[in-house]
């Protein structure tokens, strides 16, 4: 059994690995960049590692540095997380040759489903539906222009080494053909150090639904139902659900198999997610795979009742999965918040800066997986993440009214956020009847229609005097303490939250 975990990320997904580890009486140990020093991650694990200054590729995307770390520690394994190295197959070949259990698949696996191209290859070979387009990274702009032509326009250009909606490009006609494949090409390589782009059908009013899988090491494979990830910005997920309200039994169950058969197509092993696409005519094809735990795991916790993490960390362990596919079911229906430190209503930029306040809400089915606490700050080094929030509940409409109360009560100062992006989703009619594609932002979000969004500059500026106030300290040149601004921060703050509810 493994006894020490090394967990090579930061922030809410470092914690709820670490929460797991501690619950199976592993010692963790966590790793840390110079603004990380006090973060909670840190502050929770039984053992931590500076390993470099802000700047990730100095720090957590440094494999010697990751390596090192585990071998002071004496830690047998390392759980990557999501993001930076979790994706990384020579991470995966560097832990493995040092004798290090990787809590992931094997570097094979993360290569063939890395490369989109190679990925839509197998899929096809395994009898997985892809999307109409190239079968490899195209060479020629006009050959890949002859099949956008015989798959018919609008099509997507995409990096073969991508994902998170870096590389991609909408192209509607002939003109923009061209200069669309460039400006793909040019991400493509500042994102992954790759340009190769390939081209496919731009489905219409597609919906984006994925399975989770989880594979042990003697061949079994199973899967715990589906995600429906539609609400993004940017190509990039905001809000989750499971299950999808899309599928029937029947096409759940088409899905599913489809899922299990790209899996064991790569000889996958550990959690894994298998992304598709889902047209108006409910014909379903192949995305990509995530050869990770996914942002969004815990809505299929919560209809589950499977953790994880801990599935993850005994199938590295060797250990055999203690279910088969007939032992899970799925129970009510969860739905899960990201909130980011953005602004809304400027495209969703990021907006850093001091939490001054960070009330998490709480009461049955609800979750809350934070990676700031308040006092702390969401800095422009990382992703600006501050939480993650999961309501559970026996239906679909009650799921969607507890994360109304949820959001109501989840109170952040300091810096805009998506808690009021989040709130209008959830009352919008389109997602209410489940009737949304991943065009719901450009179709559906008018701010200036939802008052919320009026009342958080106020809000905005008694933080600013709050801060002021804090750094200021108690009895300055006949000032007011802190304490009392906080007092009246807090009552003012509460006034305006309330109001836009009313």
């Amino acid at each position: 059994m493994i006894k020490k975990v090394l967990v090579a990320n930061r922030g809410e997904i470092a914690l709820r690995i670490m929460r797991t580890c501690r619950e199976m009486e592993i010692t963790t140990v966590a790793i840390y960049s110079t603004p990380d020093a006090t973060a909670p991650h840190v502050m929770f694990a039984d053992e931590s590692v500076w390993v470099g200054e802000a700047a990730s590729s100095e720090s957590y995307l440094d494999i010697d540095k990751v390596i090192d770390a585990a071998k002071q520690t004496d830690a047998d394994a390392i759980h990557p997380g999501y993001g930076f190295l979790s994706e990384n197959g020579q991470f995966s070949n560097r832990c493995k040759d040092e004798g290090i259990i990787f809590i992931g698949p094997s570097a094979e696996s993360i290569r063939l489903m890395g490369d989109k191209t190679a990925a839509r290859d197998l899929m096809g070979k395994a009898g997985v539906p892809c999307p109409p387009g190239t079968k490899n990274a195209m060479e020629d702009v006009e050959v890949a222009l002859k099949v956008a032509r015989d798959v018919g326009f609008p099509v997507l250009v995409k990096a073969a080494a991508g994902g998170g909606g870096k590389g991609m490009r909408i192209v509607h006609n002939e003109e923009e053909f061209a200069g669309s494949v460039k400006a793909a090409q040019s991400e493509a390589r500042n994102a992954f150090g790759d340009d190769r782009v390939y081209i496919e059908k731009y489905l219409e009013e597609p919906r984006h639904i994925e399975f989770q899988i989880l594979a042990d090491q003697n061949g079994k494979t199973v899967h715990l139902y589906d995600r429906e990830c539609s609400i993004q910005r940017r190509h990039q997920k905001v809000i989750e659900e499971a299950p999808s309200a899309l599928l029937d039994d029947k096409l759940r169950a088409e899905m599913a198999k489809a899922a299990t058969k790209a899996a064991e197509a790569c000889n996958y092993e550990g959690a894994g997610t298998i992304e598709f696409l889902v047209d108006k005519h409910k014909k379903f094809y192949f995305l990509e795979m995530n050869t990770r735990l996914q942002v969004e795991h815990p809505v299929t916790e919560m209809i589950t009742g499977i953790d994880l993490v801990e599935a993850q960390i005994r199938v590295a362990a060797g250990e055999p999965l203690p279910f088969s596919q007939d032992d899970i079911k799925k129970s009510g229906h969860a739905v899960e918040c990201r909130i980011y430190a953005e602004d809304p209503l400027d495209n969703f930029l990021p907006s850093t800066g001091q939490l001054v306040r960070h009330r998490i809400p709480s009461g049955p089915g609800v979750r809350v997986d934070a990676g700031v606490e308040e006092g702390g700050e969401v800095t422009i080094n990382y992703d600006p993440m501050i939480s993650k929030l999961s309501v559970h509940a026996s239906t679909r409409g009650k799921a969607i009214k507890k994360m109304i109360r949820a959001l109501s009560e989840y109170q952040i100062s300091g810096c805009k956020t998506t808690l009021p992006f989040c709130d209008f989703t959830m009352r919008h009619p389109a997602f209410i009847s489940a009737e949304y594609d991943t065009h719901f932002v450009p179709d559906h979000f008018e701010p200036n229609k939802h008052e919320l969004f009026d009342k958080e500059a106020g809000t905005d500026a008694l933080a600013v005097s709050l801060i002021a106030a804090l750094s200021n300290g108690p009895g300055n040149n006949g000032k007011r303490s802190g304490k009392e601004h906080e007092t009246e921060f807090k009552d003012q703050h509460q006034t305006n939250w309330w109001k836009s509810r009313q």
